[in-house]
């Protein structure tokens, strides 16, 4: 009777271990699987965008044969007519002060990048970071120093670009650009940096807010284009 109950007691306890295994192998198995997925729809996922980019790149690089073509079309169909190469130099100036050509010139370089304090030590975490509002106000003070090229990690500030704040991030003529912020602008550097360094300017509160602002004075800057389209679809010319 003894030996039966122990025999019992074992078997019992083989069949708790028996059951246990195989339920950390099922478990095993469904980790793995959801592991196997996980990565198959990750892979999947950057492929995807692989070829949209590869697109993207192809797409451009057609627009900038374009843009070439139609450059050399306007330099044949303005050669020995004054009149032709005028209205060509008015298309080049218009160009450049609206952004649509790459220029080249001194002036500064801004970086503006969050703060490095402990976000716990403040009472508003989000006064460690920089904002649409700061990108802004730096951008206008330049505009009023007299600057005549400005971009935003190499996304050209034209007429109709619009910085909006999401998240963590800001949205620059649309496209999506993280801190650090690195603006650069063509001017006269001693007007551009007098500007952004005067007592009790933007660039003092930034610092006072421990965001991290460094300028730099640069004797050659080179600044893209803008790629986008202009539309204007309620402004008229006046005839």
């Amino acid at each position: 009777m003894k030996n039966k109950k122990i025999s019992s007691i074992v078997l019992g306890i083989m069949c708790f271990i028996l059951s246990l295994g195989i339920a950390i192998q099922i478990r095993t198995v469904e980790n793995s699987n959801y592991t196997v997925s996980q990565n198959y729809q990750e892979n999947n996922l950057r492929s995807e965008v692989l070829k949209y980019k590869e697109k993207y790149d192809n797409k451009y690089k057609e627009l900038e044969k374009a843009e070439r073509d139609l450059e050399e079309e306007r330099k044949a169909s303005t050669q020995n007519d004054s009149e032709l190469e005028q209205k060509e130099e008015e298309i080049k100036k218009s160009n450049k002060i609206i952004g649509l050509s790459e220029v080249t010139g001194p002036g500064i370089t801004v970086t503006l990048s969050d703060s490095k304090k402990d976000a716990s030590s403040v009472l508003d975490p989000s006064s460690l970071l920089v904002h649409d509002v700061d990108v802004l106000c730096i951008i206008n003070e330049l505009k009023n120093a007299g600057a005549e090229a400005i971009c935003i990690n190499d996304q050209r500030v034209v007429p109709t670009s619009g910085i909006i704040c999401g998240g963590n991030i800001i949205q620059i003529n649309g496209e999506k650009v993280g801190a650090p912020f690195v603006i650069k602008a063509i001017g006269l550097p001693e007007q551009l940096m007098g500007a952004l360094t005067r007592q009790n300017g933007y660039v003092d509160i930034l610092k006072s807010a421990s965001v991290g602002v460094d300028i730099k004075k640069t004797n050659s800057i080179k600044m893209p284009k803008y790629t986008g389209v202009l539309t204007y679809k309620y402004a008229e010319t006046i005839k």
